[in-house]
């Protein structure tokens, strides 16, 4: 569809429509993911050292879970976004983090996926001001989809008890 707006069904951003295809294995509208090519483009030219690259995937990824969606990606995404949010890790700690545990476990559980999953969306990372104030929303952003998903009965204790 071009011209008319397009909901995103896993984040519900309302965005110009473009006709492009969505990701294969997330609930997300092609649209949606050219704003997530936007942003991805934006942290990894940063070339900042914490690599706040690392919160954008892990929040894209819990935000646009899907059934289809390999168990490893979603696990990984909500251990990322809990220590982002309730530990304070930056993304290259993350990204350690999930080196250690790809090296530790093989079965990941699939985790049933919250109706709320954060009130920001990507949509709204790319429209803040490219500097501080889009870190800022980048992880704020983060956190808001982690919110949906820790109240999900076992999903923080099953994290808790990859990291212990």
């Amino acid at each position: 569809m071009n011209g008319g707006l397009v909901e995103c069904p896993g984040c519900g951003a309302s965005l110009p429509g473009s006709g492009a295809e969505g990701p294969q294995g997330f609930r997300a509208s092609g649209e949606c993911r050219q704003r997530y090519d936007e942003l991805a483009a934006s942290t990894l030219g940063l070339r900042d050292p914490a690599f706040p690259h690392q919160h954008a995937v892990d929040a894209y990824a819990a935000q646009h879970a899907s059934d289809a969606m390999k168990p490893i990606t979603l696990s990984f995404a909500l251990v990322g976004l809990h220590l982002a949010c309730d530990r304070r890790f930056s993304g290259r700690e993350v990204q350690r983090v999930h080196m250690l545990l790809a090296r530790q476990r093989r079965n990941w559980p699939a985790f049933p996926v919250p109706e709320r999953r954060g009130r920001i969306t990507v949509a709204d990372v790319v429209a803040a001001e490219a500097g501080e104030k889009r870190q800022a929303k980048l992880l704020e952003w983060a956190c808001a989809v982690w919110a949906g998903w820790r109240e999900m009965p076992g999903v923080r204790e099953t994290i808790a008890g990859w990291l212990a």
